[in-house]
C-alpha cells in the first residue's frame, strides 16, 4: 500500500513538473494590477493579440489579480521591455469566450488544451484597451 501511495505521489509530482515546464514554453507577459493601497502587483499571464488589442484570460474568476482589476480596471502590461497602460475590460459573454479561446488555442496549441484541462474553469476573456 505504501508503494502505491509513493507511486501516485511521484506521478503527481511528475505531472506538476511537466505542466509547469510546458507553461514556460508559452510566451508570457506580466499584468500589473493595483492593490487597495495603490501598489502595483505583477502576475505572469499568457497574452494573445486579437483584432488589434491584447487579450488575456483569467482561468478562474476568483484569482486575486482579476479581483483587483475589477475594482480598478487601469492596468499595465509588460511585454518584453515595454510596459504599457491599458483599461481591462472583462467579457462575460459566450461568444467572446469562444473567439478568444480559439485564438489562444491557435497560438499555443496542445499546451493551451492541457492547461485548460487541468487548470481552467469558467475562464473569462479580458480585452486590454490602450489608454490614450
Amino acid at each position: 500500500m505504501r508503494r502505491l501511495a509513493l507511486a501516485i505521489a511521484g506521478a503527481l509530482a511528475l505531472l506538476a513538473a511537466l505542466t509547469f515546464a510546458l507553461g514556460e514554453l508559452v510566451p508570457t507577459a506580466v499584468i500589473y494590477t493595483r492593490d487597495a493601497s495603490g501598489a502595483w502587483i505583477g502576475t505572469k499571464v499568457w497574452v494573445v493579440d486579437y483584432d488589434g488589442d491584447p487579450w488575456l484570460r483569467v482561468a478562474r474568476p476568483q484569482r486575486q489579480w482579476f479581483r483587483r482589476l475589477q475594482v480598478d480596471p487601469r492596468v499595465e502590461l509588460e511585454r518584453g521591455r515595454a510596459r504599457t497602460s491599458y483599461t481591462a475590460i472583462p467579457h462575460f459573454d459566450a461568444d467572446s469566450r469562444i473567439v478568444i479561446d480559439a485564438a489562444f488555442s491557435e497560438q499555443n496549441g496542445a499546451i493551451d488544451w492541457w492547461y485548460g484541462l487541468l487548470l481552467r474553469s469558467d475562464a473569462i476573456p479580458i480585452e486590454l484597451v490602450a489608454e490614450e
